[in-house]
């Protein structure tokens, strides 16, 4: 690693224990344990996506990629998982050294749970009064993600959030995620700030991620402007966008959305239970699309990087390619100042 870029990432992998501070997005059904053990053997940081999985799947899981790695790994739980309790329990039984919390608000009792059990805590920061109260509720680190990211979504784009976020958290790493494709961009927000990066799009095509030949063909031969978010049909209903690859599979979200929102406006359904039917259908969706290989009617969920995904590769060239170009970026500004 050149001398600059491991002097910026170095509160980003001491955090991590890794070489790189460079964090793969948990991706469900792709993020498991093949890709996580992958990563983290190259250098960087394999994250299990939990997803809906329940504690015993989790738990074959998590030891499954423990017997394929000895290097530092994650596990990303939905806060609104309804075994969440339980998911804590595996982890901390099977001495998961972080766990990331997404998906919403982490309860103060929940991040104090984990550390105690003697995990680290990252979780995301949709706003800057949000990042700092997770500092103050003792999250070991933070992940501030935009617009350009593929799956759920905020509102913002990551260069906002940066600019926003970075300047005024300095208690605990930052890693920067969303549209992030080349070592370029890694350098940049290193330089802001940033004491990482996060990327899920990059890696879904790696040759060590189980994803169907057809998901990873379709990822290839897309570009940025086919992976677009989700129109919300009703603001009384909220439902969080999914940036995805257009197909047929988006048009029937949308009457999904339609119907379950009806439902709930006749008071067939609580709103808790009519978001979760929303996120179940998510759920299935992708797994035709990456396990199954339906493109045309499974959720083929991607961020804007997408048009920067041009071949099948290795995690460890992917990861090299990205310090590489970070270095280059680095040598460029030293030569040209």
């Amino acid at each position: 690693m050149g001398t600059h870029l491991e002097e910026l990432m170095a509160p980003g992998c001491e955090l991590l224990g890794t070489q790189y501070a460079i964090m793969c997005g948990a991706m469900s059904w792709v993020s498991e344990r093949h890709l996580v053990s992958a990563i983290s053997n190259a250098g960087g940081f394999g994250v299990i996506a939990c997803g809906s999985m329940m504690p015993d799947m989790l738990d074959d899981e998590i030891v499954a990629t423990q017997a394929m790695t000895k290097k530092p790994f994650g596990v990303n739980l939905i806060t609104m998982h309804p075994e969440l309790q339980g998911l804590i329990d595996v982890c901390l039984k099977r001495n998961v050294s972080h766990v990331v919390l997404a998906g919403g608000l982490p309860k103060g009792a929940d991040i104090t749970r984990i550390k105690d059990g003697g995990a680290k805590v990252i979780a995301f920061a949709p706003a800057l009064s949000l990042a700092k109260r997770m500092v103050r509720n003792g999250v070991d680190g933070l992940v501030v993600e935009g617009a350009e990211a593929g799956g759920h979504i905020g509102p913002v784009a990551t260069s906002v959030l940066a600019q926003e976020i970075l300047p005024n958290i300095s208690d605990v790493p930052v890693f920067v995620a969303g549209g992030i494709g080349r070592g370029e961009a890694i350098a940049m927000y290193l330089e802001m700030g940033a004491a990482g990066v996060q990327l899920g799009t990059r890696f879904a095509c790696a040759t060590e991620s189980i994803a169907h030949e057809n998901f990873k063909k379709a990822f290839i031969r897309a570009s940025a402007r086919d992976a677009v978010p989700t129109v919300q049909i009703d603001p009384k209903f909220p439902v969080i966008p999914v940036r995805a690859l257009i197909n047929d599979g988006t048009k029937e979200f949308m009457e999904t959305q339609r119907r379950v929102v009806e439902r709930f406006h006749a008071g067939e359904v609580e709103q808790n239970d009519a978001q979760l039917e929303i996120e179940h259908f998510w759920a299935g969706a992708l797994r035709r699309a990456v396990i199954d290989g339906d493109v045309t009617g499974g959720s083929m969920m991607a961020g804007q990087s997408v048009g920067m995904v041009t071949s099948e590769q290795p995690s460890a060239e992917i990861i090299a390619e990205l310090v590489s170009q970070a270095n280059s970026a680095f040598d460029g500004r030293r030569s040209t100042g």
